[in-house]
């Protein structure tokens, strides 16, 4: 199986049904990787879908492969990259990265002089991140909207955000400010980008 094996595009309604299933897997990744993650719900994601700020992946034989989203903060000044997961079948082929930059293309489109940013605990996305043109910054470079912070809350990890005054935590804070840094990957020919 290889990367061309899949279709990775930008998420429609129709995808809605497909939802729990990515909500159940964002959980169950958390679990077993024994790192936090924001919960997120069924309808959530779905809402995501519909509004055209999802990234969704499917196996050729329809099977679903992967996800992402965006969601802006600070009246559109950030836009976080958020909620990466890959089923579990289908991971080390490259997934991951190709949802990553169509989910950093989708955000460029929509919000195309917002700071782009991502907190993960995983070495993979941060590897991702950096090849897209991310950088590591201190949570203090992020968005202080506090309905962002919000999410956190149901975080195995928040009680360490909230006593480090969310300055800091396990998670590690990358950022794309489109006035200072550089695209490094080509964007996919995909006329929804």
């Amino acid at each position: 199986m290889t990367i061309d094996d899949f279709v990775v595009r930008v998420a429609t309604e129709e995808d809605s049904s497909f939802a729990q299933a990515i909500c159940d897997e964002m959980a169950e990744s958390a679990k077993a990787r024994g790192t936090g993650i924001a919960k997120r719900t069924a309808e959530y994601v779905s809402s995501k879908m519909r509004e055209g700020k999802a990234v969704i992946a499917f196996h050729k034989d329809g099977r679903w492969a992967g996800f992402s989203y965006i969601e802006s903060w600070g009246h559109g000044d950030y836009v976080a990259n958020s909620g990466l997961i890959i089923n579990p079948l289908f991971r080390k082929l490259g997934l991951a990265k190709a949802i990553k930059i169509r989910t950093f293309f989708l955000s460029r489109k929509r919000f195309p002089e917002a700071k782009l940013f991502g907190l993960t605990t995983g070495l993979a996305v941060m590897k991702i991140n950096s090849e897209i043109g991310y950088r590591p910054v201190t949570f203090s470079e992020l968005t202080d909207d506090q309905m962002f912070w919000h999410g956190c809350e149901s975080c195995v990890n928040y009680p360490i955000l909230l006593s480090k005054e969310h300055k800091n935590c396990l998670c590690t804070a990358m950022l794309f400010d489109p006035k200072i840094d550089t695209v490094k990957v080509s964007k996919p020919d995909d006329p929804n980008l």
